[in-house]
């Protein structure tokens, strides 16, 4: 039987190489929602089960709107991640967030027009997303960071737009305007799905740019060069970012959530969140979507 890689990473290829990984092998998992961007690369970091996905695809196939989010969050989960980091490229949307900085945020504003941010569309979920990145998952990522050489800020938000193109002038002085952090085109819908899916999601946040309020343009080959010269760096956090998750208490209990001392409850998040009559959810509904639902509606076989 595999072993359950209870870590998630979405980000580019560059991140295998991260010092002291060991590829264990590749999975292409075939989901109700279509392929994931490429096969899950299941790998061992520090003796931690890794499971790492390139967002974009292999050679960067895919552009953000075109990325299938669905079939890679359901495929995470389809392998028992329970916590997922995600490393995105971002503009500055603030002076003091400068270039080859790295940002923790807190909110996201979804601006994105053509996606589909749920795995549910054949029933009423209404999971709750009012905290849409992991706490306890961002307090790993700031003690990791704070222990390196580098400057990260915590919190802020993250405006997600649909691309491919970048922002208008207009359109980046609106988001400053609303005290927005960074703008991006991939947090959304991953962190809506990794909700639904009961994974805790926190992001990365890459600063590349200004921006267009401050820079006269962006372009793919500065922002390239700058991922490239903080690539070490964001594979060196990534790796203190896995030592750092404790997979012995991977969430809170119902008694200590209820008593509000719970950092988060991203793994039991549906658990009032559906609204549809279980004599209405179908057992084809049921078994499609096991991974995310068998914890609360378990596929009766005694059904025809």
């Amino acid at each position: 039987m595999m072993k359950d890689f209870s870590i998630g990473v979405i980000g580019g290829s560059g991140i295998y190489e991260i010092d002291g990984l060991e590829i264990l092998g590749e999975k292409f998992i075939d989901t109700p929602f279509g392929m994931p961007s490429a096969e899950v690369v299941l790998a061992s970091v520090a003796g931690k089960m890794v499971a790492f996905i390139p967002r974009h695809g292999k050679g960067h196939a895919f552009n953000p709107s075109k990325v299938n989010y669905q079939a890679n969050i359901f495929a995470l989960k389809s392998v028992g991640v329970k916590n997922i980091i995600s490393l995105s490229a971002v503009g500055s949307l603030k002076e003091e967030l400068a270039p080859r900085d790295f940002v923790i945020p807190s909110q996201i504003i979804d601006k994105t027009k053509y996606r589909t941010g749920t795995f549910f569309d054949d029933m009423a979920v209404h999971a709750g997303f009012a905290e849409p990145f992991c706490n306890k998952l961002g307090n790993v990522i700031e003690k990791a960071a704070s222990e390196m050489d580098i400057t990260v800020h915590r919190g802020g938000t993250y405006v997600c737009m649909e691309g491919p193109l970048f922002s208008t002038k207009a359109e980046s002085e609106l988001h400053r305007s609303w005290g927005a952090s960074v703008i991006g085109m991939t947090a959304i819908p991953e962190a809506k799905l990794a909700r639904e899916a009961e994974i805790c999601y926190a992001t990365i946040a890459l600063v590349t740019d200004y921006d267009v309020w401050k820079d006269e343009t962006v372009s793919v080959e500065a922002v390239i060069e700058t991922l490239n010269e903080n690539s070490a760096n964001a594979k060196a956090l990534l790796k203190k970012v896995i030592c750092g998750i404790n997979l012995d208490n991977d969430h809170s209990s119902l008694s200590e959530q209820r008593r509000g001392k719970a950092q988060c409850c991203c793994q039991d998040a549906l658990r009032n969140a559906v609204m549809t009559a279980p004599e209405l959810i179908t057992k084809e509904t049921r078994t499609k979507l096991a991974p995310l639902l068998k914890k609360y509606f378990p596929v009766d076989e005694s059904e025809s």
